[in-house]
């Protein structure tokens, strides 16, 4: 299993994810223009499927392959979101990072302030060598958030997922740990 510690920065508290933020997960998930830009997130979000979200990602950090972060202000204690590093490879050193942010708390800087406390969190504690992330071309501002955090594109993967009966290009970004 994962160590994996309540993360803080000067506006957010990063907490492990578990079944108490399900109903936050529910509704914010379930927004079509959450679900527009996210790769694997469906639309309509079914009933019941944060709860196995949740059970699924607590289950890969049990397995060590996974962490997944709640975004939280710390004023109020309000949801904003998810961060995770999937798909851990530790003879390889490196891991995918996810995000998504609740509509409410876009355009505010809170995912760039997230991102860059999970890269150090990556780096430092988890010892890993290299994170990359995924962006559909149409969804700039992911993109932007990335390069500010020290991330530089390595390759455009032309109709790499298909979203809504629409094939969609794919950005994939990454970050060394020399970079930071």
């Amino acid at each position: 299993m994962i160590k994996q510690p309540v993360l803080e920065t000067r506006r957010l508290l990063l907490r492990p994810l578990g079944l108490a933020h399900k109903v936050e997960i529910q509704k914010s998930a379930g927004e079509r223009e959450i679900a527009d830009t996210m790769i694997s997130l469906p639309h309509p979000y079914p009933d019941g499927e944060a709860e196995r979200y949740i059970s699924r990602k607590l289950n890969e950090r049990e397995a060590g392959s996974s962490v997944t972060y709640i975004i939280e202000k710390k004023e109020g204690k309000v949801f904003c979101g998810l961060i995770e590093l999937r798909d851990l490879d530790y003879e390889h050193s490196l891991g995918v990072l996810s995000f998504w942010l609740a509509r409410e708390a876009w355009g505010q800087g809170y995912m760039s302030e997230a991102v860059q406390m999970i890269v150090q969190y990556a780096f430092e504690e988890l010892k890993l060598n290299r994170l990359y992330a995924y962006h559909m071309l149409r969804n700039p501002a992911t993109g932007r958030v990335l390069e500010k955090n020290g991330f530089r594109q390595e390759g455009l993967l032309r109709q790499r997922v298909q979203k809504w009966d629409k094939y969609e290009d794919v950005t994939l970004m990454a970050i060394l740990r020399q970079d930071v």
